[in-house]
């Protein structure tokens, strides 16, 4: 890192992405809040409860009518004292996520509902004030470091301002209400510049409170009025880690160039390898990011294929969960995280640590990119081999269960004769003491597969030289 950042994106550019985080691969992100008490529809229900008549959002609207009452009687508010976190155990999560193989934890600062998960000067409405009365990010951060992880925080607050409806019939346009919907505005007006202060302060305040090794940033300052700001930010939070001592990771989704931080991309990943370090954040449940008592979960498998195409690709994978209220995290997401972990226990040689080969892959299944794409793609199939390495090491990840032998056609030739290099080979599997063996085809290298297969949901093939 440079330094010191001027607030220009060409100042910025200087900025390099720390070994740290490319070795990582893997981190958690959590989102914990208030909206895991009606825990329907999804995370956003805060602002689609005072939707009453939008065609699509009008349905939370009517569910909060029947099921709790008109949100002018019980607001979103009201939800705050059922948000209790009694039986939330912060080492008790961290045991997980070890467990699952993550290397950082990325707890939601604030969401866009305007109630920060840490004590703060700039509104009493947050979750060491009210709810379980627990500064949840400051635990949280304590233990995950003294595991040894990286620690991070989204903000997501720069779309408070356009999240509410303010209505005289709602809870929301009494202003003893304001330090969580925050001030009434026409609903087309931009944030003005009381509003856009106070967001860079209270960002400020949450870098100097945990000092994040990641720094994670929702769509929501892709607003116009936001230009300005942008670069200050980052500038800002370089220029803090200087005097930290540390090489951090400013992570966003849009409106900043190439070369300046991580572009994210959310529940979607790219159809090929990036130049710059990137990451995917979703989630291991499909249908919302926090708790909703309904929600559908993706497969160990579809994970574990996620994570391994994203790392071929020169890119990270943030993954979900969303506890619920009392601060228990649902079976389903558990039994995922530990099979993923159960994964990188035997073949995380191949993932940590590495970085993209020549080609990501081959196979016939083809990877949409881009945000929200991810229902999109196909399962990935034994055909669909993905590669890794790392020095003179080169990873064949074949996903699935393959036949008994499988062809590298990435390690063919242009003229189909027998490649010069790598040759003598030593090829093994991980995770497996058996002899493997293996011969140049016209297609390419072909491996015979043990018959003693150590992962169900996906093998990884280490190719050395014979001298190693």
């Amino acid at each position: 890192m440079s330094a010191y950042y001027q607030p220009t994106w060409e100042s910025l550019s200087a900025y390099t992405v720390p070994a740290w985080f490319r070795d990582a691969k893997l981190g958690i992100f959590i989102h914990w809040g208030v909206y895991s008490v009606p825990a329907w529809g999804n995370e956003w229900y805060p602002r689609k409860m005072y939707r009453r008549d939008d065609p699509e959002d009008g349905a939370f609207y009517r569910h909060h009518c029947e099921t709790w009452g008109h949100p002018g009687i019980f607001g979103y508010k009201d939800f705050i004292p059922m948000f209790r976190g009694e039986r939330w155990d912060p080492e008790a999560w961290l045991d997980l996520f070890v467990a699952a193989g993550a290397r950082y934890v990325v707890p939601v600062g604030e969401h866009h509902d305007g109630f920060p998960m840490y004590a703060t000067p700039f509104t009493p409405w947050n979750a060491a004030e009210m709810g379980p009365k627990r500064d949840v990010c400051a635990e949280l951060m304590r233990v995950t470091r003294e595991r040894g992880l990286k620690f991070g925080v989204s903000s997501h607050r720069a779309y408070n301002w356009r999240y509410y409806t303010f209505d005289d019939a709602f809870d929301t346009a009494d202003p003893a209400n304001a330090g969580l919907y925050g001030r009434r505005h026409p609903a087309d007006q931009r944030a003005d510049t009381s509003f856009l202060s106070d967001w860079f302060a209270r960002t400020l305040h949450m870098m100097d409170r945990f000092e994040p090794d990641v720094l994670w940033f929702d769509f929501g300052w892709h607003s116009d009025e936001f230009e300005r700001w942008r670069p200050q930010m980052v500038a800002e939070y370089y220029n803090r880690a200087q005097g930290w001592g540390k090489e951090v990771v400013l992570q966003y989704k849009d409106k900043l160039p190439d070369g300046v931080a991580v572009l994210d991309v959310e529940r979607g990943k790219l159809p090929g390898i990036r130049e710059g370090v990137w990451q995917t954040d979703t989630s291991v449940s499909e249908r919302s990011w926090g708790y909703i008592e309904d929600d559908t979960f993706k497969s160990a498998t579809r994970l574990i294929h996620d994570l391994v195409d994203i790392v071929s690709k020169n890119g990270n994978l943030l993954l979900n969960v969303g506890p619920r209220a009392d601060g228990t995290i649902p079976e389903e997401a558990e039994a995922r995280l530990r099979a993923l972990g159960a994964w990188l226990s035997i073949n995380g040689e191949a993932i940590y640590g590495t970085r993209p080969w020549r080609v990501y892959g081959e196979g016939p299944t083809p990877v949409g990119g881009g945000h929200f794409s991810e229902s999109k793609n196909a399962p990935l199939t034994p055909l669909d081999i993905r590669y890794t390495a790392r020095e003179d090491l080169l990873y064949a990840i074949v996903p699935g269960v393959p036949g008994p032998t499988v062809t590298l056609t990435a390690l063919a030739s242009p003229d189909g004769r027998r490649p010069r290099r790598p040759d003598p080979l030593r090829v093994t599997l991980l995770g497996s003491d058996a002899t493997v063996s293996w011969r140049w085809t016209e297609a390419g290298l072909e491996i015979t597969v043990p018959e003693q297969r150590p992962s169900g949901e996906a093998i990884a093939f280490r190719i050395a030289q014979q001298s190693r």
